[in-house]
C-alpha cells in the first residue's frame, strides 16, 4: 500500500445522546496513496458520514469521544488546534463535497462568490486573480460561465453539484471527500457527474474518499474499497479483487444484491437489519445477520490479512 497522502489509525467518533452513545466511526485504520481513488461502502447509518467529518474535524457539539490518528502526508493533524487546522488542512489539503449540495450553498449568495471564498480567505488572492481561477475551475467541471452570476436555486441538481465541486477543487487540495455526490441525481446525471470525477483524476492527480451505499455508481472511479458495517471497517480491498470475489460475508451479500447486465444470477438481500450503534452486539457486529456464523464469532475478529494483500475482520480467514 501507498501510504504517502493519508493515513488513518484507531480513528474512533463518539456521539453523546439522551439514548447513550453512538459509536459511529470505532477504531478504524486504512491508508490512501496519491492518485487513488478509495469507496467506502455501507448501509445507511453505518457511519460513513461521520467518518468523514472526523477526517476532516467538522464535527457537531456532542461528542463524547474523538480520538486515533490522522496523517496528511506525514503530518499528524489530529494535535493541531483549531485555527492551525482550518488554516493549514481544511480545504487545503482535504476538502469535501457534502451530500445535498442546496444545503451547502447559501441562497442569496451569487455561486461565483461562494467559489470565491477559499481563494480571498485561505490564500489571500487578489480577486482578479480568483476570478480566473473559478473560471478554470468551472470549466473543467463543466459549469458554463455564464452561471457565473447565478444563484443557487437557479440551478439544476446537476449543475449545483458540479458547483460544489469546483468549490472543493478550487484550492487544488491533494485530496476529495465526496459523501454520496450523486445521491439526489438522475441516473444520466449521475453518469456525466462520474465521467468529470474520473477525468480530474485523471488529469489532475486528486485523490478521492467515495462514500457511497451505490455499488454501481462506487465501481466507475475506485481503485480501492473500503466495506463499512456497524462503525467498522470489515473490508480492505483493491477494487478488481472485490468486484470480483468479495470475501467478508456482509460484503458478499451486498454485491449479490445488486443486478448484472451479464450475469443470470438471482437476486439476494440481508436478512435482518443493522444494529443498534447505541448497542452493538458482543463479538461480530454482522453475526446476527450472517448465513456463515459459527461458534467462533462470539468473539470480536481483528482485521487478518490476506495472501493477496486484502484486509478482513472475519475469523472465516484465520
Amino acid at each position: 500500500m501507498n501510504n504517502g497522502l493519508l493515513q488513518v489509525e484507531g480513528l474512533r467518533l463518539h456521539y453523546r445522546t439522551t439514548q447513550g452513545v453512538v459509536q459511529a466511526v470505532d477504531s478504524v485504520t486504512f491508508t490512501l496513496g496519491p492518485r487513488q481513488a478509495l469507496a467506502v461502502l455501507g448501509e445507511s447509518g453505518c457511519g460513513k458520514s461521520s467518518l468523514a467529518r472526523a477526517i476532516l474535524r467538522l464535527l457537531p457539539r456532542n461528542i463524547e469521544v474523538y480520538d486515533g490518528c490522522v496523517r496528511v502526508q506525514g503530518l499528524d493533524v489530529m494535535p493541531l488546534d483549531e485555527e492551525r487546522f482550518r488554516r493549514d488542512v481544511r480545504w487545503r489539503q482535504i476538502s469535501i463535497v457534502m451530500q445535498a449540495a442546496m444545503n451547502a450553498l447559501n441562497p442569496v449568495l451569487r455561486i461565483v462568490d461562494q467559489v470565491l471564498e477559499p481563494l480571498l480567505v485561505h490564500q489571500g488572492v487578489p480577486r482578479a486573480a480568483a476570478l480566473d481561477r473559478v473560471r478554470d475551475v468551472f470549466q473543467m467541471v463543466g459549469v458554463p460561465l455564464d452561471f457565473l452570476g447565478r444563484y443557487a436555486f437557479e440551478l439544476s441538481g446537476g449543475m449545483r453539484q458540479r458547483v460544489v465541486l469546483a468549490m472543493a477543487l478550487v484550492l487544488q487540495p491533494p485530496l476529495v471527500l465526496l459523501d454520496e455526490p450523486t445521491s439526489a441525481l438522475d441516473v444520466l446525471t449521475q453518469a456525466n457527474i462520474m465521467n468529470v470525477l474520473k477525468r480530474i483524476k485523471h488529469d489532475t492527480g486528486t485523490s478521492f474518499i467515495l462514500i457511497t451505499h451505490d455499488i454501481a455508481t462506487s465501481s466507475e472511479l475506485a481503485d480501492r474499497v473500503a466495506v463499512m458495517y456497524a462503525g467498522h471497517l470489515v473490508e480492505i480491498s483493491d477494487a478488481g479483487h472485490f468486484f470480483h470475489e468479495p470475501l467478508h460475508p456482509y460484503s458478499q451479500k451486498l454485491m449479490a444484491s445488486v443486478p448484472r447486465l451479464r450475469q443470470d444470477t438471482g437476486l439476494e438481500y440481508i436478512p435482518g437489519r443493522p444494529p443498534s450503534l447505541i448497542a452493538l452486539p458482543q463479538g461480530c457486529r454482522f453475526a446476527p445477520r450472517c448465513p456463515q456464523r459459527f461458534a467462533k464469532c462470539e468473539q470480536a475478529p481483528p482485521m487478518i490479512d490476506t495472501k493477496d494483500g486484502r484486509q478482513v475482520r472475519c475469523w472465516l480467514y484465520e
